[in-house]
């Protein structure tokens, strides 16, 4: 999942993260917050290249905005996620062999590709859950930001509630901590820095954790780095696209 902060007539989405920027009333209520934090943000396309890093073994992979959908895209083996976002709703898919289907229920709690990202997390399901709460307004980084709760439905996830930070200013989300359902905190995803591309701020790099509910340390940690544009745009969905070589991040 990747998020981004932009002008409302210049928004761009960067992931997983997680990714959208519009203008928020200066006293909304917690359902005016969320639905700027989904509103649809994709722009002109763009293919990003990124990575996910973790104990020192990097997993390269590729972001692209196409067609009112964003992609992430792996390889060895090949892999596509289709994430849709809508009014109303998240779509996410997954194309192997050339043939996309959507991402079973069931699935939402496994791994991507090994990490601590979950295709839980980048459907960003709780954008749209019911009953939302406004809690106030807390600095994140540099930013002041609304700090929103959302109960989880009686559904199949492993959170019981999410807490969101979203900035005051441009409507993207800085943060979120994921809890049990027994009120633990259980995961943490704190954008640790940002940058601009063609003009346009976005996310650099994202801190994913995961915290041992019985101690509440960090058991677990991962980044997902923007590295910058790829060498080339093609078609992602046929074909990954070469890494441009100036993108690389020790």
């Amino acid at each position: 999942m990747i998020w981004h902060g932009c002008s409302v007539k210049h928004c761009l989405p960067v992931i997983c993260l997680f990714l959208v920027a519009a203008n928020v009333r200066a006293e909304p209520d917690a359902g005016e917050v969320l639905r700027a934090a989904r509103a649809n943000p994709l722009g002109q396309p763009m293919v990003l290249d990124a990575q996910l890093r973790a104990n020192g073994k990097k997993v390269p992979f590729q972001i692209a905005v196409r067609d009112g959908r964003i992609s992430y895209i792996f390889r060895n083996p090949s892999q596509e996620i289709l994430l849709g976002l809508g009014d109303e709703t998240s779509t996410l898919e997954e194309r192997k062999g050339g043939h996309a289907e959507p991402v079973s229920p069931a699935k939402y709690d496994d791994s991507v590709r090994g990490g601590l990202l979950t295709y839980e997390d980048l459907a960003m399901r709780f954008l749209y859950w019911k009953n939302p709460k406004l809690l106030g307004e807390e600095r994140v980084g540099p930013s002041t930001a609304y700090k929103i709760e959302i109960p989880a439905p009686p559904t199949a996830t492993e959170y019981g509630v999410v807490r969101v930070w979203v900035d005051k200013n441009t409507g993207a989300l800085m943060k979120i901590e994921g809890y049990d359902r027994r009120g633990r905190l259980s995961k943490n995803f704190i954008v640790v820095s940002v940058q601009k591309i063609d003009g346009q701020y976005m996310l650099e790099s994202m801190r994913v954790e995961r915290i041992d509910p019985e101690t509440r340390k960090v058991a677990l940690r991962t980044y997902l780095d923007i590295l910058g544009k790829a060498g080339r745009v093609d078609e992602p969905e046929k074909q990954i696209l070469p890494a441009n070589p100036a993108n690389k991040r020790e």
